[in-house]
C-alpha cells in the first residue's frame, strides 16, 4: 500500500508532466499525450509514468522517442518541481492501453 506521501508525489508528477507534454504536443497537430498514472517506488527514487497516446498508431513510436529522451522530460520535470521534491525520480514511460483493451471487450460484447 502506498504511503500518503507517495500519494502527493505521484499527483505531483502527475500534473507535471502532463503541463509538459501538453506543451510538447501543441508542436505535433494531430497528437494527444495524457498521462494517465504515476507511480513512485517506496524510496521516491523511480516514477513510473503511463500516458495514453491519441491516435493509437503512433503510440509505440512516441513511447520509444520519449524514452529515448527520458533525460530532457527529467530536466523539464526537476525545474518544475525542484522546490517541492529533494530528488527528481528517475523516469520510465510506459503505454497505457486499457482504453483500447475496454474498447475491444465492448466490441466483442456488442459481435455477440
Amino acid at each position: 500500500m502506498e504511503s500518503n506521501r507517495q500519494q502527493k508525489i505521484n499527483r505531483l508528477i502527475q500534473k507535471e508532466l502532463s503541463e509538459i507534454f501538453l506543451l510538447d504536443t501543441k508542436k505535433m497537430h494531430g497528437v494527444f499525450i495524457s498521462v494517465t498514472n504515476v507511480r513512485v517506488s517506496p524510496d521516491l527514487g523511480l516514477a513510473h509514468a503511463y500516458l495514453s497516446i491519441f491516435p493509437t498508431e503512433k503510440a509505440e513510436e512516441l513511447i520509444r522517442n520519449i524514452n529515448e529522451n527520458v533525460k530532457a522530460v527529467r530536466y523539464d520535470l526537476g525545474k518544475r518541481v525542484g522546490k517541492q521534491l529533494r530528488i527528481v525520480p528517475e523516469l520510465t514511460f510506459h503505454l497505457d492501453d486499457s482504453l483500447d483493451y475496454i474498447e475491444n471487450i465492448d466490441r466483442l460484447l456488442k459481435d455477440r
